[in-house]
């Protein structure tokens, strides 16, 4: 049986195919303006036998494809982390505008959740916007970071004001690098108090497009004073969840 997944994110939206159980597909778009648009070139080819989609846009996405099942977006990533992390107990998910802090009992059933989704603070969206603000692309924000020898402080985590900050700080001279660090030890301290409303629990799996930032990953690993595991292709966990669940749907 190949099913499918489609997460359909903000920032990006990311496919994975299974057959007979095995990943034989991965795929990783940007939404843009248009994402039926995204999901079209992305499925164009694709042979499946079920298809089922979370994310922001999966009630638009069963609107083209009504054959779709949607599920939400704690389950799928619950059930994807769970399936590359056997025993997982707590999930981190930070995308590219929410992030959610998940537990989970014994047996990988969601608890109780918490979620930021009303604000960009300490999203993808955020991350980018202050890489921007300090003239660095993606991949050279995280460098600048691991580089830093100290943190500089930031007095906000609203996305506007934080931006003017930055630029104020590097009118007065502050060091780019140390404000990059600044803006990650923000987004780990904001994950951390996040992770306080749930039952938090080893193993601790992160989740999410920035769990791709290793210098991240150890700071929020150092917040929540537990190791912090990142499965492989984190960014395309919800994804897997979704073709896990049309498998055991098809059975």
């Amino acid at each position: 049986m190949r099913c499918a997944g489609i997460d359909i994110g903000s920032r990006a939206i990311k496919l994975v195919l299974l057959h007979g159980g095995s990943v034989v597909l991965r795929a990783v778009q940007d939404t843009g303006s248009d994402p039926i648009a995204v999901c079209r070139r992305l499925l164009d080819g694709v042979a499946y036998d079920a298809i089922t989609g979370t994310g922001y846009g999966r009630h638009l996405f069963k609107e083209y494809w009504p054959e779709a099942q949607v599920i939400s977006e704690i389950k799928s990533v619950a059930i994807g982390a769970t399936s590359l992390v056997p025993g997982c107990r707590t999930i981190i998910d930070i995308g590219g505008q929410d992030t959610k802090a998940i537990g989970l009992d014994s047996v990988g059933k969601v608890q109780k959740f918490a979620m930021n989704d009303r604000c960009a603070a300490g999203t993808g969206q955020f991350l980018e916007m202050m890489a921007t603000a300090l003239a660095y692309t993606r991949e050279e924000f995280v460098s600048a970071a691991g580089r830093a020898s100290q943190a500089q402080r930031l007095s906000t985590m609203c996305t506007v004001f934080a931006q003017s900050e930055v630029v104020s700080l590097i009118a007065r001279g502050a060091s780019r690098e140390e404000m990059a660090l600044g803006v990650l030890q923000s987004i780990a301290n904001r994950t951390a108090a996040l992770a306080g409303g749930v039952p938090l629990e080893e193993p601790v799996v992160f989740t999410g497009g920035c769990a791709q930032n290793p210098c991240l990953v150890s700071l929020i690993s150092a917040m929540l004073k537990h190791p912090v595991q990142v499965p492989e292709s984190p960014q395309t966990v919800a994804a897997l969840g979704c073709a896990l669940h049309g498998m055991t749907r098809g059975m």
